[in-house]
């Protein structure tokens, strides 16, 4: 059986395809100049986001989009109509799906744009900023899923696999649920943190015995950034399941401790001058609280506590260090042996000290 190919047709073809695509490239780089002119001439959070997030999946939803509507149009002759209708229809939905996706972070840029996390008094901001970015994986996420069930649908062979998996769903959705027990508990816990936030972004937390920030939060894990520059990554279901601390879970204002154990010859009022005068001279002091009390004592020394107060947790830290600094200053200054000390008194065998 002889087989006859109509090279014209398949050459016409041919042409008209790669025209298409020239057509689609050409009318890609005059909307990308225009986008850049807007850009430079009128710079506002929504032109530059679209700009940055759409650029590549426009490269080929335009040509593809031209190439999908001249299809109809090419002679059918040639035998190939089917073939490039299904593969570009396929890659036209895969690069749309693409595009709405690259919608989502642009809406996210705009909303954020409007919240300053990086103000002091930002608990709103940080409020938004994680109810935002956790809203923005999820849908993500979803939209993902249907592009590929979507074109997976679209091939014969998927279809008959789905209904025979279907058939059988009984033991194989029971493996599957157990398999991926882990997988959607993190997904509705990072699902759940995203609206009842008991951390946020920027978070001060104390967990693991560790201190840090939380510096970034997805959909099945948080990353805290410790002290010292390490990171302490955790399933975000561990901030469901366990207890830890929370500095700044309605304010980021905290009250810092130091103690302080001296001997009882030093006047507590003398101290307590000291102090006074020591955070009122500090820029990290929010001017709320300071404080001296004697908490306790022993056969030895008493035992005083400062209370200060600061914006932060950071600023917290910082002016208490400093306050330990300079009250052990002041009192190697102007009681010198005023630091607990053990006595002991020897006696001879005489009885004589």
């Amino acid at each position: 059986m002889n087989i006859q190919v109509d090279w014209y047709a398949v050459f016409m073809n041919s042409a008209i395809l790669l025209g298409s695509i020239i057509v689609g490239l050409v009318l890609y780089s005059i909307l990308l100049r225009v986008i850049s002119h807007v850009s430079r001439v009128r710079p506002t959070v929504l032109v530059s986001s679209f700009e940055r997030n759409s650029r590549r999946p426009l490269k080929y939803a335009i040509p593809l989009l031209i190439l999908n509507l001249i299809l109809p149009f090419l002679d059918a002759s040639s035998g190939v109509n089917y073939f490039f209708d299904h593969t570009f229809h396929i890659l036209f939905i895969a690069t749309l799906f693409w595009m709405i996706i690259s919608l989502v972070p642009i809406a996210e840029d705009v909303v954020l744009s409007r919240y300053n996390i990086l103000d002091s008094g930002n608990l709103g901001a940080r409020k938004i900023h994680t109810q935002i970015q956790m809203i923005r994986k999820v849908l993500t996420a979803v939209l993902s899923v249907l592009a590929v069930g979507y074109i997976l649908m679209r091939f014969d062979q998927f279809r008959r696999l789905g209904t025979g998996i279907l058939a059988s769903a009984g033991f194989a959705s029971l493996i599957v649920g157990l398999a991926a027990q882990k997988i959607f508990a993190n997904f509705l816990a990072g699902i759940q943190i995203a609206f009842t936030q008991p951390i946020r972004l920027d978070d001060v937390v104390v967990v693991e015995k560790e201190w840090g920030r939380i510096s970034e939060m997805t959909l099945t894990y948080v990353v805290v950034k410790i002290w010292d520059e390490r990171n302490l990554i955790l399933p975000i279901s561990y901030f469901i399941e366990k207890p830890f601390q929370n500095w700044t879970r309605t304010t980021a204002n905290l009250l810092g401790t130091v103690m302080i154990y001296i001997d009882f010859s030093v006047p507590v009022d003398d101290v307590r001058t000291e102090l006074n005068r020591i955070v009122k001279s500090s820029d990290k002091w929010d001017k709320r609280v300071c404080s001296l009390q004697v908490t306790n004592m022993s056969e030895r020394a008493m035992e005083l506590r400062a209370l200060v107060s600061a914006a932060d947790s950071s600023s917290s830290w910082d002016l208490c260090c400093e306050v330990r600094e300079k009250i052990i200053g002041f009192i190697q200054k102007q009681y010198p042996s005023a630091f607990s000390q053990i006595r002991l008194n020897f006696q001879d065998q005489g009885g004589h000290e």
